[in-house]
């Protein structure tokens, strides 16, 4: 019988959460980056933000923040999945076509996932400390959200199509690590035949500036492809500005975390109109409601 406790039981215990695995890496990779960046920072081989320390120390706080806060996420994906899994359409194993659905699976919603984020403003009030930081380095990749509620609604799917619920929270656990590389300006564009598939730092500087020619591109998690496909590419050309168009300016790991929370809150109630009160949550971040007529 499926309880609360054997869902929490299963979820802490019964499959590894690869993202804590990762740790070790996470403070080594940094680490090497920062040696590299001040290397290069001393010989002018390369124009790079590189690291500032109050920025990479929100940065790591509010990665220690997700851990605890996105644990309850995951355990709610996790327990959807459960549920889902009596009235899946095949059973897939845990062999090669299993993972491979897994993996491409997630990879596939997690592109719609992050997409709606940046559409829709009550989204994007989660994800936007992601985007916070103006500058790009691994630390920056750590600034992952705390409320990524909206999980609840995509990842659980891949239950009725034969992904075993343990399988469906290691792929987006791998899905996660692999976005963490993606994250630094020491790695420039990669062979053509790589860049044609997969996210790379390249494609992924792009989705991080603010530059009006790269806001809302290159959605993908693994694979650029989904990006290709649905129009939402973009190439690096012109040099990224990293950060928002209208820049946050603190490195309070709360006011980072909910800080869009708040500002649309006050938005929706001082909207002129209930109508646009709900329209504000389901725009994007850049819509305002039409002023009214005098009269």
């Amino acid at each position: 019988m499926w309880g609360p406790d054997r869902v929490l039981a299963v979820l802490a215990a019964e499959y590894p959460d690869v993202t804590l695995w990762a740790i070790p890496l996470y403070a080594a990779t940094i680490g090497i980056e920062i040696w590299i960046v001040q290397r290069w920072r001393r010989t002018g081989d390369h124009v790079v933000r590189g690291y500032a320390a109050r920025d990479t120390w929100a940065s790591l706080a509010i990665g220690l923040g997700s851990v605890f806060f996105v644990f309850f996420i995951n355990l709610a994906v996790f327990g959807m999945a459960v549920v889902l899994w009596p009235f899946r359409l095949w059973d897939l194993g845990n062999g090669w076509a299993g993972w491979a659905v897994a993996l491409v699976g997630w990879d596939f919603l997690y592109y719609w996932h992050h997409r709606f984020e940046h559409e829709a403003r009550i989204l994007w009030a989660c994800h936007v400390n992601h985007h916070s930081s103006e500058y790009f380095n691994l630390s920056t990749a750590l600034r992952q959200p705390w409320t990524p509620w909206a999980s609840i609604f995509f990842y659980p799917l891949l239950a009725l199509v034969g992904v075993a619920p343990w399988m469906i929270m290691v792929s987006g656990g791998i899905n996660l690590i692999y976005q963490y590389w993606v994250h630094t300006e020491a790695i420039d564009r990669l062979p053509r035949a790589i860049e044609a598939v997969w996210n790379t730092p390249s494609h992924h500087r792009v989705h991080h500036g603010s530059n009006p020619e790269y806001i809302d591109r290159n959605y993908a998690g693994i694979l650029i492809v989904w990006d290709r496909a649905f129009g939402t590419f973009e190439p690096e050309r012109a040099h990224v500005q990293y950060g928002l168009t209208k820049n946050i300016d603190t490195y309070n790991p709360l006011r980072i975390a909910f800080g869009e929370y708040a500002a649309l809150w006050r938005d929706v109630l001082h909207a002129a109109r209930w109508q646009d009160g709900l329209n504000l949550l389901w725009h994007g971040p850049y819509w305002e409601p039409t002023p009214r007529s005098p009269g």
